[in-house]
């Protein structure tokens, strides 16, 4: 499934996001020779930093990251540019910075290092100061018109779940001359606390990633295609599979990011999700992105525009042989028993719901007239 992102042709929409699974030249390789459509490198900032130890945790849902950006020198990444472009790679560049003038350097430093896009990374979630740019419109759309009007490769930019109205930053994108954004960043959090030792996991504030964020990705892409006209959209968040992916491109992205996937799993995941999109798009028929972007938002409506129909849940097998009973615990109004077996249902206390068609492990529920 081939697709078009900001203006660049990529054989398929899966891109590696920025991370430190892609801290050099060689780890982008990694990416390319998955299959990857194009790879991201890990942040590139004027002042490399050491990394505090240790700086990553997971909790076998979603990880906590406290790594900042990339530790190679601004100079250094024309060396890893040049190995992550020897093979036929699609390479774009993320950076970050306070001033706009100082992300035009690194876009134009980059640039001609040989990166094919920028990305600009406008929000941290560990510190203060980048989370109040992400949500100013204003500021946004300085720093973005700044490296637009320096570089002739496009600029996106990838935005926060926490900005406030995430559709206004995206417009000011937009008026600045970006190609795209993409969303969404990872979000502030505190992975967990030792209640033995009152020790929280890591020792600082980091970024939330992984299958628990991708509600908030797909909410966030959607709300942008929604609302702003003629911009790409690059989804991310909790991307797994191929399923994952579709779901994002269905609800208006051209492309997608994978991270910690690939952090917690390998590069494999790549090969893996790209392999089975592969096979969905050519037993559908589908040969590139654009004839299913969007698709969802057809079926997406506003909470005023939703009719109130009288469904209620039904039961066409009310065998059930299974030791379970997560409908009737999860039934808060009392309206499903299970009886020798028997799933008995009330459609005078069922109010239509709808939990009991997800918790059951047989979907034997269906909400109906």
């Amino acid at each position: 499934m081939k697709t078009e992102f900001l203006g660049l042709k990529l054989k398929n929409p899966v891109i590696v996001a920025a991370g430190p699974w892609n801290r050099d030249g060689r780890s982008l390789l990694k990416g390319i020779s998955a299959g990857a459509g194009a790879v991201i490198t890990e942040t590139i900032v004027s002042d490399a930093l050491i990394d505090v130890r240790p700086r990553i945790a997971y909790n076998g849902l979603g990880a906590q990251n406290i790594r900042l950006y990339s530790d190679i020198q601004v100079e250094g990444w024309q060396r890893e540019m040049d190995i992550a472009k020897s093979r036929d790679s699609v390479v774009i560049a993320s950076v970050s910075a306070h001033t706009p003038s100082e992300l035009a350097y690194l876009a134009m430093k980059m640039e001609k290092f040989g990166a094919d896009a920028i990305e600009l990374g406008i929000s941290s979630p560990m510190g203060e100061s980048l989370e109040v740019v992400a949500s100013d419109a204003e500021r946004v759309y300085q720093m973005t018109k700044e490296v637009v009007r320096s570089v002739k490769i496009p600029v996106m930019v990838k935005l926060s779940q926490n900005a406030t109205n995430i559709s206004k930053v995206a417009k000011a994108v937009k008026s600045a001359g970006g190609a795209g954004v993409s969303a969404i960043n990872t979000v502030r959090c505190i992975l967990g606390v030792d209640v033995e030792t009152a020790e929280p996991t890591l020792s600082t504030y980091g970024g939330y990633s992984g299958v628990p964020i991708r509600p908030l990705g797909l909410a966030s892409v959607a709300t942008i295609a929604q609302t702003v006209d003629d911009i790409q959209i690059c989804g991310i968040g909790g991307i797994e599979d191929y399923k994952n992916a579709l779901e994002y491109i269905m609800l208006g992205a051209s492309a997608v990011q994978v991270g910690t996937s690939v952090m917690i799993h390998g590069f494999d995941r790549i090969q893996e999700i790209v392999s089975d999109l592969e096979q969905w798009s050519a037993k559908k028929g589908i040969k590139e992105a654009k004839s299913i972007r969007g698709m969802a938002l057809e079926n997406l409506k506003s909470f005023e525009e939703i009719k109130i129909e009288p469904v209620v849940s039904r039961v066409d097998t009310p065998v059930c042989q299974r030791e379970c009973t997560a409908c009737v615990t999860a039934c808060i109004y009392g309206a499903i028993q299970k009886i020798e077996g028997q799933i008995l249902l009330d459609p005078e206390k069922c109010t239509g719901c709808g939990l009991c068609t997800f918790v059951c492990p047989d979907k034997k529920f269906k909400l109906d007239w």
